[in-house]
């Protein structure tokens, strides 16, 4: 085993990888729209939010230093803690399914992005399909490509929307600078309403949990690694919202498929726009190498504990799960094609996802509690500070995220019922594959040494032998 110096990755490495997923597409999106629908009361919102997500990373951080070499992260945290039926729930919701269909959908409004502001004739499809090949390439090298690949995208990203968030924020822009009420949304019911939009800006920093076994230091580095990235994060995104007040009517953003797009043209004419049509394939790329690695490394996890098919864990020369990472890519490739670019549908369907997210969250600060009563004397490298105060503030910030993910209870009932059924048929599936396929009791926790145990081939292999396993 190699020593912790001769690790790849570093604080840097962590911090790009949690911002390269948070910071997407859709994110820019949700951005727009949500700063179209509560002006600069979106702040507030997104400093609630960033809250409990930093809550949730804590946690997350607390079970990695637990279980630091747990392939699947969530997956085998949530089997210990609470058993198999929540963690496939769980993972192939909040994860999978989730973010495949995330993903597809950021690959098909950045194709339509790329055609419609660029003079080349190219079709819409052929952009998401060109960056994806490439990050799947790198994925396939190996955990330093990726790494390295996902750094110059995130910090770029980063640089760009700072400074053209700050030129909107001083008027230094070249558009004309639009007179506009400070706050669309005046009273605390309209600002908490703007908080569920706002928790999709700082959903994913967990994302940088499957790396751990090769981050140096990682006691320390990831949980300091997704703070900073979740704090990074909420002030460049107040940064570009006082630059949307300053030249873009609210009401045009909230309407806006595409609101970073038309913030670009407004400040900066034809070059803002193109220079936000760079920043958007900066966020697809970075989200995508994220999302494509991430996704690989769960996926691999959960064919350890038996939750998906043996080949999935299949390895290349570089130690990529290369089966996986072909699998998600295509998957993501699949779903852009069927996805249309309405504003409605789109900001429909992120919210739909930020529920399926959460609730995985809630799941992991549930894990927390229950781990930490079933073996209060287990080794932890770092312990969320506060007792149970921060997994209760976890758990109860993310409910009320849940119920306040839309200020249209028309729109939030159909979004918490479409969630429900998604739940539901994840359920029954779930139970049958538990029952027929792993044999195991659907609701009894797994002990700590077992999951662990399940990182090794061997395990498998005398359970298959025992008939246990398919």
């Amino acid at each position: 085993m190699a020593n912790d110096t001769d690790k790849p990755l570093g604080l840097r490495n962590v911090v790009s990888v949690s911002m390269g997923l948070i910071v997407s597409m859709s994110c820019l999106v949700s951005l727009g729209q949500g700063a179209g629908e509560a002006g600069l009361m979106f702040i507030p919102a997104m400093a609630i939010a960033l809250v409990l997500n930093l809550c949730s990373a804590a946690c997350m951080a607390e079970l990695n230093s637990l279980m630091p070499n747990a392939t699947g992260g969530l997956v085998q945290y949530t089997l210990a803690g609470l058993g198999p039926l929540p963690t496939l729930v769980t993972m192939v919701g909040g994860y999978l399914v989730c973010n495949i269909l995330c993903g597809g959908v950021e690959a098909a409004i950045f194709g339509s992005v790329m055609a419609e502001t660029l003079p080349i004739p190219i079709p819409a499809a052929v952009w998401p399909t060109l960056v994806s090949a490439v990050i799947a390439i790198c994925a396939l090298m190996g955990v330093d490509v990726f790494a390295k690949l996902q750094d110059f995208v995130s910090y770029l990203l980063l640089i760009s929307m700072i400074v053209i968030g700050l030129i909107g924020a001083f008027k230094f822009g070249t558009g004309q600078v639009v007179q506009q009420e400070a706050a669309v949304a005046t009273d605390p019911a309209s600002v908490i309403a703007a908080v569920g939009t706002a928790s999709w800006l700082f959903v994913g920093a967990e994302y940088a949990i499957p790396i751990s076994k090769d981050v140096r230091n990682a006691k320390r580095n990831i949980p300091l690694g997704m703070a900073l990235s979740l704090c990074l994060i909420f002030v460049m995104d107040s940064i570009v919202v006082l630059g949307f007040s300053n030249y873009v009517p609210w009401a045009d953003l909230s309407e806006s498929a595409t609101p970073h797009l038309l913030y670009g043209e407004d400040l900066l004419g034809s070059f803002g726009k193109i220079w936000m049509c760079v920043v958007s394939a900066l966020a697809f790329t970075g989200s995508q190498n994220s999302t494509v690695n991430g996704l690989s490394q769960i996926t691999d996890g959960m064919t350890k504990v038996n939750m998906m098919p043996r080949f999935f864990a299949k390895k290349n020369k570089h130690g990529a799960p290369a089966v996986a990472i072909l699998f998600v890519t295509i998957s993501i490739s699949v779903i852009a094609f069927f996805s249309g670019d309405s504003s409605d549908a789109i900001s429909f369907l992120i919210l739909v996802v930020t529920v399926l997210w959460l609730v995985s969250y809630i799941f992991a600060d549930i894990d927390v509690l229950v781990l930490r009563k079933r073996f209060p004397k287990a080794p932890r490298a770092f312990k969320v500070p506060g007792g149970s105060l921060i997994p209760i503030v976890g758990i109860l910030g993310t409910i009320f995220m849940i119920a306040n993910i839309s200020s249209d209870p028309d729109e939030a009932l159909a979004i918490w019922l479409l969630s429900a059924a998604c739940f539901l048929v994840l359920g029954i599936y779930s139970w049958i594959w538990i029952k027929k396929k792993m044999h195991m009791a659907p609701l009894k926790p797994v002990p700590i040494p077992e999951v662990l145990a399940m990182e090794n081939d061997l395990y498998y292999t005398i359970r298959h032998g025992r008939g246990i396993w398919r």
